[in-house]
């Protein structure tokens, strides 16, 4: 799918695809994309919970994420790009929207003992046309990626145990860290009424482009993988297509989500028009360790982490499948509530 000579109107034209694939080892897909070029809003969830759950979560986030933004439009058409608190109204909007989806996902998850506990990441763009701007939002370690000018940077940053215990413990010893996994997302919508979302803007030049994708590709897939295909002058569909089919090439032992947006910016576009803001955007980090999302029905034929943990030092770890957490991590989790501060 792909804007072409319909919204040829617009300072800013994007040309984009999307693609999951169930990878070669799962039994069902659990990853959901969504394009909408008509409200340049662009997505990927990757659904957790097993049993299928997975599935309506990410399909949900998607459909609920769109709707969200269906029944804003006309209001956010009479409101400044960034209001008096030097606010931008696309970013309140996206995490707006995400926040919607998450107590969409909620209330499904207390219908049904089935969908109990299911839970998404996602990762979404959404672009300001008219000013060449980029708002990404995410929750968990769905990621986007910026190629431009021959250099790969990650702009999202992964929700992740091992990310949050640098951030918030950075004094734990190495072999307390080296009994943590590397395999835990610490946000997921569905986990609670309220959800952090990270949020960010950046502004889009011509030949930029944007991957958004879900764990199953980078898991099988390094950076200079992703700039090799990236780079070729390729529309997105065909860059898509060989992101997924090289993911699967290498592994594929997860769902893999990929979906690009190439831009190109007219010459009218008002490159200076956007307005000054008092938040700065923040640099992109350096790419953390990769996730591995394991499905609970392959538990006997693979060793099984869990696909969500929330982790506080107040509660006890909410964990997604239910009962996929081993005594030895709960133990390690555990262990991290008795190291003190240095300072």
């Amino acid at each position: 799918m792909s804007e072409g000579s319909t919204r040829s109107r617009l300072p800013l034209k994007l040309d984009s695809h999307g693609g999951v694939d169930i990878g070669r080892r799962r039994r069902h897909n659990e990853d959901a994309i969504l394009l909408r070029p008509d409200l340049h809003l662009y997505v990927v969830a990757d659904g957790a919970g097993g049993h299928n759950a997975g599935n309506v979560a990410s399909a949900l986030a998607t459909t609920s994420l769109a709707n969200f933004f269906e029944s804003t439009e006309e209001r956010m058409k009479g409101l400044p790009d960034v209001d008096a608190f030097g606010l931008s109204k696309g970013e309140r909007r996206l995490a707006a929207g995400i926040q919607h989806a998450n107590r969409d996902i909620v209330e499904i998850s207390k219908t049904s003992n089935k969908h109990k506990g299911m839970g998404t990441t996602v990762v979404a763009i959404s672009v300001n046309a008219d000013h060449g701007i980029a708002h990404i939002a995410h929750v968990g370690d769905s990621r986007c990626y910026r190629w431009r000018a021959g250099e790969l940077e990650q702009l999202t940053y992964d929700h992740s145990l091992i990310n949050d215990v640098l951030e918030t413990r950075p004094e734990v010893s190495d072999e307390a860290l080296e009994r943590l996994p590397r395999h835990v997302v610490t946000r997921a919508l569905g986990m609670d009424t309220r959800v952090r979302v990270s949020v960010r803007s950046h502004r889009m030049l011509t030949g930029d482009r944007f991957l958004l994708c879900s764990d199953g590709l980078t898991d099988e897939l390094d950076d200079d993988q992703l700039a090799q295909a990236l780079r070729l002058d390729k529309s997105a569909e065909d860059i898509v297509g060989l992101l997924i089919g090289m993911a699967k090439e290498s592994g594929g032992d997860d769902n893999i989500a990929a979906l690009v947006v190439s831009c190109e910016i007219a010459p009218t576009a008002p490159a200076s028009s956007w307005p000054r803001r008092r938040t700065s955007v923040h640099p992109p980090h350096a790419r953390p360790e990769m996730t591995t999302i394991v499905d609970s029905s392959e538990a006997d034929a693979r060793d099984m982490d869990p696909e969500i943990m929330i982790v506080s030092v107040e509660h006890e770890p909410d964990v997604v499948p239910a009962g996929s957490a081993n005594q030895e991590l709960l133990d390690a989790i555990e262990a991290l509530k008795f190291v003190k501060d240095e300072s």
